[in-house]
């Protein structure tokens, strides 16, 4: 009977995970956003932003996660990157807080580190409901404007805040402003599949407030 009672239990858990889904739009004058995401899915990605190396950065964020995601977006690219990898951190937050629902019996935190040829990034999350994003990089490739770390941060800060999540990233070491950014995105991506997963201990929000 007890094996019988924890099989049950496996199987209920098993169908919750498989509705950690989420279907979002947004359109704005500047952007037109439509995405999907599935939270247990297999890392199968389907990514058009119409910007190639944030497609290649996202891949990456969706392989190293285990996530299925689709992104359709366009944005006004002619002026500049800003505004459609920014909104498209605002509405990957929102997928992400609806897929995770009332975050009951999830792990919560998560840390990875993962290195890329010359650069190692490490990343810590806690998806607590309480946003904030702490971001170092080195000082030589974070020169500011509209380069690729910049903007960077302004994407996981959107995601961040919409996402409800705590996010410490921090690039211990690295030349290459390319590497640094794929090590940045794969650390995060598995850092939030570990924060994002089950614990078969906790029966409801891992908190002693017993609230996010």
């Amino acid at each position: 009977m007890q094996i019988k009672a924890q099989k049950v239990k496996i199987q209920a858990r098993n169908n919750k995970i498989m509705e950690r889904t989420a279907k979002i739009e947004r359109e704005t004058k500047e952007t037109r956003i439509r995405m999907e995401l599935n939270l247990d899915g297999s890392g199968k990605d389907n990514i058009s932003t119409g910007i190639p190396f944030f497609d290649h950065m996202l891949t990456l964020f969706t392989v190293h996660g285990f996530f299925d995601l689709s992104i359709d977006a366009t944005g006004d690219i002619d002026v500049d990157y800003h505004h459609t990898i920014e909104d498209v951190g605002l509405v990957l937050g929102d997928a992400f807080d609806k897929a995770l629902g009332d975050r009951k019996g999830i792990k919560r935190f998560g840390h990875a580190v993962t290195p890329m040829d010359d650069a190692l990034s490490s990343v810590a999350a806690d998806l607590s409901k309480r946003p904030f994003l702490v971001y170092n990089v080195p000082q030589k490739a974070n020169a500011g404007g509209d380069n690729f770390t910049s903007l960077t941060k302004e994407f996981l800060r959107a995601f961040s805040n919409r996402g409800g999540m705590n996010l410490h990233v921090n690039v211990l070491y690295g030349e290459n402003e390319h590497h640094i950014l794929e090590s940045i995105f794969k650390t995060m991506a598995r850092a939030l599949d570990q924060a994002a997963s089950f614990d078969s201990r906790l029966k409801g929000i891992r908190s002693s407030k017993g609230v996010l």
